[in-house]
């Protein structure tokens, strides 16, 4: 097309989502398509999206197969040593600054490719994802109920306020059902209206990668014998100095 990417009548390309099981090669696999694509199409440009929240966080390095900063000055990497370790990892903050990034990277005519092994952190940026806000005083004192009355009874209330939720809940997971009822009680909307619908906001092409459990097994083994051996015990001595404890 005599168009360029940039162009407001320019075709918009599809984003691209790479997500699967830890050590199945993501990052590796989003540079590669990025790199790949600026081959075939040298005006096309693709830019890295991270929606893993363990890469937030800077000098969470070696433990997290953090993309290298060779990789980094590849292609180029967005949501990426963001936070410190003492910093709360928020989604709702997370999906304002990466929907930035993304608007950014469009804008320029390139294409986003999100990486991420978060699923919600992945699905706050591709769906329809609203994130109510939360009321101390009224989850201190669920979650006090919860301790008192025990977290089946607290269950039982979600299924009779929204049945939806309850069978998409586990019984035993006690902080989700405490925030479930605090969604309930502060917005006065089931909190299934605010659970992932599987429905992407824009045109997206999800890549799923799997890899058999025996392979997938050894892969993990080995690059946790690689963390270790690269530094990882220094880097959490580091980290401890920083406030990560806290």
């Amino acid at each position: 097309s005599p168009m360029s990417p940039g162009s407001p009548r320019a075709p918009r390309l599809p984003r691209v989502v790479v997500v699967g099981p830890t050590a199945t090669g993501k990052s590796a696999l989003a540079l590669d398509l990025a790199e790949r694509m600026h081959s075939d199409e040298p005006a096309t440009r693709a830019e890295i999206i991270n929606a893993d929240a363990s890469l937030l966080y800077r000098g969470m390095d070696i433990g997290t197969a953090k993309p290298s900063p060779a990789e980094r000055s590849r292609v180029p990497h967005h949501q990426i040593d963001v936070l410190t370790v003492r910093d709360r990892a928020s989604v709702a903050a997370f999906q304002r600054s990466a929907r930035g990034d993304i608007d950014a990277v469009e804008s320029r005519g390139h294409l986003p490719i999100i990486a991420g092994g978060s699923g919600l952190y992945v699905r706050a940026l591709t769906d329809d994802l609203d994130f109510p806000g939360t009321d101390p005083a009224v989850r201190s004192r669920l979650s006090e109920r919860a301790e008192r009355e025990g977290t089946v009874a607290l269950h039982a209330e979600l299924a009779r306020l929204d049945p939806v939720a309850a069978e998409r809940v586990e019984a035993s997971n006690t902080r989700r059902i405490v925030r479930a009822l605090e969604i309930i009680e502060i917005t006065g909307r089931p909190f299934s209206a605010s659970l992932p619908r599987y429905e992407d906001i824009a045109p997206t092409v999800h890549i799923a990668l799997r890899c058999e459990r025996r392979l997938l097994d050894l892969r993990i083994n080995e690059r946790a014998r690689a963390m270790f051996d690269g530094g990882l015990v220094e880097e959490v001595e580091a980290l401890v100095d920083q406030g990560i404890r806290e």
